[in-house]
């Protein structure tokens, strides 16, 4: 009763408590992403560009990347660990045998018994045990997360990359194809003395650039292709994916989400949080390991037919240790204020890369406007070149020079959107967008 009655005073004696964590955030955002059209879900934003095979590559990728399968495990291991966070602090038994020999070797005995113990939650011991095994857990999610965030943006990013690179291998080769005829009509026109040497020159040089500017795009179809595959757990490309498709392209949008979301999405605002509880209960246990530790213990034991019984207090008393004790405590404080800066540091990083990706986003949206504007002229003025060709007011060269135009500035419309698109797909991978893990998950 004399050791319950301790116990329970001291059990008390509070440990280290976990900060708390004021984030520097702003009211709102400088650029703000408001407009016309339906909000976009932060946690499904790839629904926006309406592309039903992009949103199956996800829901695949989702269930086969090994890479997230990996994270899972490692919150599965963490959460295993979690469940039996304080049972230190619980009575423990165990069983063991043993064979002991007399000093004058001429007889030995055999032992078999049992050894129950019972530590007693003193100093906050089980508070810190508990932080350090809910950061562990709070870690290890915030990992899950931060794969799921990145994976969500990698196969939109690869996809949105490989048809953007067929639609610019379709127009560069329409391309080639007019300096291919320009080449020919000007050897032809050389021939027949109405064009000089020069200019057929240049004409091959243009030819040869616009072969040459075929290899980018190419590179990208299958680099992009391959980089698909892997991010679906899959050993090679789907031949579907070669076949030319149109790009996905995004539509009106805005963004409801305020600052907060960010706190409650972003993985690594997330893995900071559970820096500071696991800092904190490593804390806890530092200044804990500085006090006695008590614990109630007992055995049971047989020998020779004989039993042995024994009870009473299991004390364990810090007295000289040369200040190891308290250094390891001063140094892990100095760590928990390490980890709480650390948090406002990932705060402040990711209120900054939210606030580039949206006012990158913002130009370049403009950007993609001024090219369907570009576009739009350069395909009316393309349109009456084609009527003055056909009433013979023009001639084939000048009807050439006007298709590359068209095409030209259909190629830039084609960057301009990817471009965009790619900037969309940016912005929500710093904002921590991807599906939130359900309970079974």
């Amino acid at each position: 009763m004399l050791v319950l009655t301790l116990a329970a005073l001291l059990a008390a004696c509070a440990g280290v408590p976990v900060p708390e964590l004021h984030a520097p955030t702003p009211a709102d955002w400088r650029h703000a992403a408001r407009g016309a059209g339906t909000p976009t879900d932060l946690h499904g934003w790839w629904h926006a560009f309406g592309d039903t095979t992009l949103n199956a590559l996800v829901d695949e990728a989702l269930a086969s990347n090994l890479g997230l399968e990996e994270a899972i495990e490692r919150l599965r291991a963490a959460r295993a660990l979690h469940g039996t966070a304080d049972a230190r602090f619980r009575p423990q038994l165990d069983a063991r045998t043993d064979n002991f020999t007399n000093p004058d070797t001429r007889s030995s005995s055999f032992v078999a018994g049992f050894d129950a113990t019972w530590e007693l939650d003193l100093f906050g011991r089980g508070e810190a045990t508990r932080h350090v095994a809910r950061g562990a857990l709070d870690g290890a999610a915030s990992d899950l997360r931060a794969a799921q965030v990145s994976l969500v943006a990698e196969v939109a990013r690869t996809w949105l990359s490989l048809r953007a690179a067929q639609e610019q291998a379709e127009w560069l080769t329409r391309i080639r194809d007019i300096r291919a005829r320009q080449y020919g009509m000007l050897t032809t026109r050389r021939r027949l003395r109405l064009a000089n040497e020069g200019d057929v020159q240049r004409a091959g040089a243009a030819l040869a650039l616009a072969e040459a500017a075929l290899v980018e795009p190419r590179d990208e179809i299958d680099t992009s292709a391959q980089q698909l595959a892997v991010l679906l757990g899959q050993p090679e490309p789907d031949p579907a994916w070669f076949q030319a498709a149109p790009m996905p392209t995004l539509g009106n949008w805005h963004l409801d989400a305020a600052p907060a979301d960010l706190l409650r999405s972003r993985p690594e605002i997330l893995h900071a949080q559970a820096d500071v509880l696991h800092a904190a209960g490593e804390a806890g246990l530092a200044r804990a390991n500085r006090y006695p530790s008590l614990a109630i213990g007992g055995s049971l034991y047989w020998s020779g037919g004989s039993a042995i019984p024994a009870l009473g207090p299991l004390v364990d008393i810090p007295l000289f240790d040369w200040g190891m004790r308290a250094a390891a405590a001063d140094a892990k404080a100095h760590e928990l204020k390490a980890s709480v800066l650390a948090y406002r540091a990932a705060v402040l990083h990711g209120v900054a890369e939210v606030e580039t990706a949206l006012g990158r986003l913002s130009r370049e949206t403009d950007y993609e406007q001024r090219m369907a504007e570009s576009a739009a002229a350069t395909d009316a003025a393309h349109a009456i070149v084609v009527r003055r060709v056909a009433l013979k007011l023009a001639g084939p060269m000048e009807q050439a020079e006007s298709s590359l135009a068209h095409d030209q500035a259909a190629l830039a419309l084609v960057q301009a959107r990817a471009s965009r698109g790619l900037g969309f797909v940016a912005l929500f991978k710093a904002f921590g967008g991807a599906p939130l893990p359900t309970e079974t998950d």
